[in-house]
């Protein structure tokens, strides 16, 4: 059995699609492995779930049978693999600390976004040219000329 690194207490509301339950998380996980596997307890014992983050919502997709009778519910995700480390590659943090530029006034969704968009880079040239627009929307570190 896989030791879980982190219990969760999760709740939220139940939809249905074609493929059937999907369980929506009233807050969006962050910091947390996506698209990996985890295991929900609602009070039955654990059941496997597919851990789904989008941009702005949290999705949990059972693996096996769970019995969910309300729309609203609540319980304890137990996550195996813990924590994403989400860090800053150095060479964004290198253009902003050379332009004085504060990359800690990103919000989590703007620092996923501009990760998303600097990770997508195909070629060297693109990866320096996102660098650059990334770095040139930061505000000023305070106290410091841009």
């Amino acid at each position: 059995m896989t030791r879980t690194t982190q219990l969760l207490p999760v709740h939220g509301t139940t939809r249905h699609d074609e493929h059937g339950l999907l369980l929506v998380l009233d807050q969006r996980l962050d910091g947390h492995d996506t698209f990996l596997s985890g295991r929900l307890d609602l009070g039955q014992g654990p059941a496997a779930v597919r851990i789904i983050t989008l941009d702005d919502v949290t999705v949990l997709r059972p693996m096996e049978t769970i019995e969910v009778t309300t729309p609203s519910w609540a319980g304890t995700l137990h996550l195996p693999h813990g924590l994403r480390p989400r860090s800053i590659p150095d060479d964004l943090t290198a253009a902003a600390r050379t332009t004085h530029r504060d990359l800690d006034a990103l919000d989590e969704a703007e620092l996923r976004y501009a990760l998303t968009f600097l990770g997508e880079s195909t070629t060297e040239q693109i990866r320096i040219a996102r660098v650059e627009a990334i770095v040139s929307a930061l505000p000023a570190v305070e106290g410091e000329a841009a």
